[in-house]
């Protein structure tokens, strides 16, 4: 770690593009502060789901940065670093599409817990919304949650989907890169025209690639445009 001109940045081993050098630089904001609880919104509270199963959601981040650069907090992602898929969250997931969300409360993170999870998800307002909704339905502290939401990263190796044409180019390109995900285990989200927006992958409740619950999104066939 070194301070550089009012930053940290970070050699971390981050999960790495087909190809490319498996270390990065992550550079962390020196005044990042953890973001403030706040009350759930009532509608979204489920605390009688029980989880089927777990999905680690990877954003695609140049297509959230396309569309969300002003948003609060997004410096950080959009312009003081350059990544490709991010985390977006670890979510435990119930079956009929009703999945369990913020089932306890959810003090503010820890800056020792903002910074350590910040290059994964470079965002405090979703690192603490993704503690809230998802963390609490299954680990009693927010170092737990994103402790697990890390493990699972790093041992994902993120594929080049720049010259994807299809969803099934970006499915397979992640199976090929890491022999442990199966193609039904590989759900891809795609945005309005046509544009990648996230990749899921699923999990079992041992935390053992899966085949996914409900599908996998849209269809190998579909036509996406990758944002770079």
């Amino acid at each position: 770690m070194r301070a550089v001109a009012g930053t940290v940045i970070i050699l971390a081993a981050l999960p790495a593009s087909a190809g490319a050098e498996p270390f990065r630089a992550c550079t962390i904001p020196r005044g990042v502060a953890p973001a403030p609880a706040t009350p759930p919104p009532a509608r979204e509270i489920v605390r009688d789901a029980k989880t089927a199963s777990y999905m680690l959601a990877l954003t695609w981040s140049p297509e959230w940065c396309r569309t969300h650069r002003r948003a609060a907090g997004s410096a950080g992602q959009c312009e003081r670093n350059h990544f490709g898929f991010v985390v977006h969250g670890l979510w435990p997931n119930g079956r009929g599409g009703r999945h369990p969300r913020y089932c306890a409360p959810a003090p503010p993170l820890s800056p020792a817990t903002l910074r350590a999870s910040y290059c994964m998800t470079p965002s405090p307002q979703l690192l603490q919304r993704e503690w809230a909704a998802h963390g609490t339905c299954g680990w009693t502290t927010s170092e737990a949650y994103f402790a697990k939401a890390r493990a699972l990263w790093a041992d994902i190796r993120a594929p080049d989907v720049s010259g994807a044409a299809t969803a099934g180019d970006v499915r397979r390109a992640f199976v090929r890169a890491n022999r442990a995900l199966r193609a039904d285990g590989v759900y891809v989200k795609v945005a309005s025209g046509n544009r990648l927006e996230d990749v899921r992958l699923c999990y079992d409740l041992s935390f053992k690639p899966a085949a996914c619950i409900g599908g996998v999104g849209a269809p190998g066939s579909a036509r996406i445009r990758v944002t770079h």
